[in-house]
């Protein structure tokens, strides 16, 4: 098992800061000391034969000084990512919900952790942006969730909380290509919103196709709906919807289906929720926990390959099977494993044009292995 690998003692290091060995794996210098009591079973205890630190197998792990089971904070933060709020996980599990808020966050940290650095060398052929609107604290605190979807593989590569604005729109679309990789114009579907056209047509010139789906409403019903080529030639479009195995027209099907899936996954997003966020840090926190499970662990039933229904990171080549909380919250944070994760060889860089500032620059669209 992955989890086993990644506990496993030649992988430990010492935490001690001023032992010649801190945090260098593979020294030799990790040695079994002891077992301790818990609850739920003997804990095995290691010693550093360097400095005489001794220390658990779970430190640096997300179950750290836990005093319940593994499969407890496990469940917990499954629930979390199927729609259920808090109170109702501290209930079914007759834990306080201190706690549950407590195992939360440190879930979440975890995730963030893993998608900043798994989340990586995708590659960019088919890309579909969209916002969320939902609210904080109360109704009059109206925040914006910037999403982006690559929709051949179905992975979420882009999440920015925050308000309706140009600069939200600019950090979730070069997150998204700074961590990507394009070979060629791919083809960018957005609703009407005028900031994507701006980023586009500024950033982005000749390096993709976009296009605009602007749809018109009537008593909260679309009366009309028509399809913009802002960005690239027809000929650039027909050629990009060609190289499309999802898209036959211009669409944001696939990024507001993905948009209905984040709501259902999320108490905080309801449409009529008392469980609604307090703040934006735990919205924020709560979505990176949802985006890793999404990614990696949730087989999306659109990537089916014979009898196996992949997840979106295995079909995008960023996992080469489906993962476990277990086998994200057993990695150290202080020595990440990347057994799991494909590393991509080299590194890709694009050119473009920083438009009206006259002058041009690269971006790294890769995962350099260096």
């Amino acid at each position: 098992m992955a989890h086993q690998t990644c506990m496993s003692r030649k992988n430990r290091v010492c935490p001690n800061r001023t032992c010649p060995h801190f945090r260098q794996p593979g020294q030799g210098n990790i040695i079994r000391h002891s077992f301790y009591k818990t609850r739920h079973g003997r804990r095995r205890r290691y010693r550093c034969k360097a400095c005489g630190r001794t220390f658990s197998s779970t430190y640096g792990t997300a179950y750290y000084r836990l005093q319940w089971s593994r499969a407890t904070f496990d469940f917990v933060a499954t629930m979390s990512v199927n729609g259920v709020g808090k109170s109702a996980i501290a209930r079914t599990r007759s834990l306080s919900r201190s706690t549950v808020c407590r195992w939360l966050e440190v879930a979440s940290r975890y995730a963030r952790h893993f998608n900043s650095r798994a989340l990586e060398g995708y590659e960019l052929t088919e890309l579909q942006a969209d916002e969320i609107r939902t609210f904080v604290g109360s109704k009059q605190r109206v925040r914006w969730l910037f999403t982006a979807l690559e929709v051949s593989s179905r992975l979420w590569v882009g999440l920015v909380v925050g308000s309706r604005s140009y600069a939200n729109v600019k950090k979730c679309l070069f997150e998204v290509l700074r961590k990507g990789r394009v070979h060629g114009g791919f083809l960018f579907t957005t609703d009407g919103f005028d900031m994507y056209r701006w980023f586009a047509q500024r950033y982005m010139p000749g390096a993709c196709v976009h296009g605009q789906i602007i749809k018109k409403r009537r008593k909260n019903r679309v009366t009309s709906v028509r399809r913009s080529l802002s960005g690239g030639t027809r000929r650039q479009l027909d050629y990009a919807l060609f190289r499309s195995e999802d898209s036959s027209t211009l669409n944001t099907s696939f990024v507001e289906r993905h948009n209905l899936t984040i709501r259902q996954s999320s108490s905080y997003l309801g449409r009529r929720t008392a469980g609604h966020a307090r703040a934006v840090d735990a919205l924020e926190e709560h979505l990176e926990l949802l985006r890793l499970h999404y990614n990696f662990m949730r087989p999306h039933l659109a990537l089916r390959s014979g009898p196996e229904v992949r997840t979106p990171a295995m079909q995008a080549g960023l996992a080469g099977r489906k993962l476990s909380f277990r086998d994200v919250f057993a990695m150290r944070l202080i020595l990440f494993l990347w057994e799991l994760v494909v590393n991509w060889a080299g590194s890709w860089e694009l050119w473009w044009r920083g438009g009206d500032l006259g002058w041009s620059w690269g971006l790294d669209l890769g995962l350099n292995n260096t």
